[in-house]
């Protein structure tokens, strides 16, 4: 059973959550808070596998709320939810320690499989979805510089097929088609993607395609 801490200042956000992951036989609600530091109570209280993380609330706000969480070093993850065309704090989430967003409108499917994704150790949303997300924001980023930094020590503690792997996951690439692409198995790819991650110092593949970003590996895609 996966244990679920709902944050979001608006009761009535907090009870829809709540009837949607109570109407699953896997997932529970195991508290709600309404504001960021009572969020950081009841994560180290209750200790939920996810929290899910609203950005906007009075007082202490999710980026902090969720820099403290993260920092604890405790099960919980952190899924922050964002109205998208509205919030340009997504990505300080992310920097917090955030295992990735979705949409406060996604359909309810996509948030449970966002919820399952988070408990099981996964990326929250699919990769390809993580990359149109992050594109979306793209003129919330900080300036980028022209090309790779590549005297970075976390690119240069990567091999070449290992730097071919997080450029391809920064791409949105799933397991299955960097295996395709690069005619490798999905067990190699999985155990590619777990070293880069531990070399890179990433939690999951959404961190990855943040310092992919950061460090000049990848680009937005040009909006649509």
């Amino acid at each position: 059973m996966t244990s679920v801490l709902i944050v979001d200042d608006q009761p009535l956000q907090r009870f829809g959550f709540r009837m949607l992951l109570e109407s699953q036989p896997d997932t529970s609600v195991a508290g709600e808070a309404g504001h960021g530091a009572e969020a950081v109570r009841l994560a180290a209280e209750l200790r939920p596998d996810v929290v899910l993380m609203d950005i906007r609330m009075p007082g202490m706000d999710g980026i902090e709320a969720t820099r403290l969480i993260v920092a604890t070093g405790g099960r919980s993850r952190v899924l922050v939810l964002t109205t998208f065309d509205l919030d340009e704090y997504a990505h300080a989430a992310l920097r917090a320690g955030a295992s990735g967003f979705l949409l406060k409108d996604a359909h309810p499917e996509e948030l449970l499989a966002g919820v399952r994704a988070v408990a099981g150790g996964d990326a929250v949303v699919a990769p390809a979805i993580t990359r149109r997300l992050l594109d979306a924001y793209a003129h919330h980023l900080p300036a980028r510089p022209p090309g790779p930094v590549d005297d970075d020590p976390r690119l240069a503690a990567l091999t070449g097929r290992e730097r071919e792997i997080l450029l391809a996951v920064a791409r949105g690439w799933t397991n299955g088609e960097i295996a395709a692409r690069l005619v490798l198995s999905e067990s190699t790819v999985k155990t590619h993607v777990g070293r880069v991650l531990a070399k890179i110092g990433a939690r999951d593949r959404v961190q990855a395609v943040i310092l992919a970003y950061d460090l000049g590996l990848t680009r937005p895609n040009p909006p649509a």
